[in-house]
């Protein structure tokens, strides 16, 4: 009897859920959001029901926009006078505020109704991942990225490079290995 009531209560309850963006398109990020600050994710969900949780989202300065979308994505805003229409390229929204493109989606992603802005409110967005400590406390969950960042080359280890498949060989002569020598100032690994 004691395990349905405690059932209950976590189904109830607001859950925190922290979300790390970084290589995450913001778009779809934005859509998985929005169900869990509508509540979706719960079985006792409904149109007209306030059940949504908590949501925590860090590294926002390194989202990625697919193709060309930081040039040719533009966000739209209007001050409500005549000809305040303005169109804010993606490259420019994200210089300005690192947070504010994470925002916007799950904003876009979600239903228009009167409720929107008090749910997200439930929403919080970091820049890099220094989280205050009070909210720290309250993360319970962790919501699984919609794409898998993909592994840099200095994250491989010197058997997996030489392990890859090649296409074909080049002859000696033609091998110029910059990332070996100390004397390129131009690159280095770290």
């Amino acid at each position: 009897m004691a395990f349905n009531r405690v059932k209950q209560w976590t189904t109830f309850t607001r859950v925190w859920y922290l979300f790390d963006a970084k290589w995450q398109d913001p778009i779809i990020s934005g859509r998985v959001l929005s169900r869990y600050l509508l509540g979706k994710n719960k079985p006792i969900y409904s149109v007209g029901s306030d059940c949504g949780d908590y949501v925590v989202v860090i590294n926002s300065k390194d989202i990625a926009l697919k193709d060309d979308l930081w040039r040719t994505y533009r966000f739209f805003h209007h001050t409500g006078y005549a000809k305040g229409a303005t169109y804010t390229p993606a490259w420019e929204y994200h210089e300005n505020d690192p947070t504010r493109i994470i925002k916007n989606c799950t904003k876009n992603a979600m239903p228009p109704k009167i409720y929107r802005n008090s749910l997200l409110s439930r929403l919080i967005v970091f820049p890099d991942n220094k989280i205050p400590k009070d909210i720290i406390k309250n993360i319970t969950d962790q919501i699984e990225p919609s794409m898998i960042p993909p592994k840099r080359l200095t994250e491989f280890t010197e058997e997996e490079i030489r392990n890859f498949p090649r296409l074909f060989e080049w002859p000696k002569e033609f091998v110029i290995d910059d990332l070996k020598s100390d004397q390129n100032p131009t690159v280095k690994i770290i």
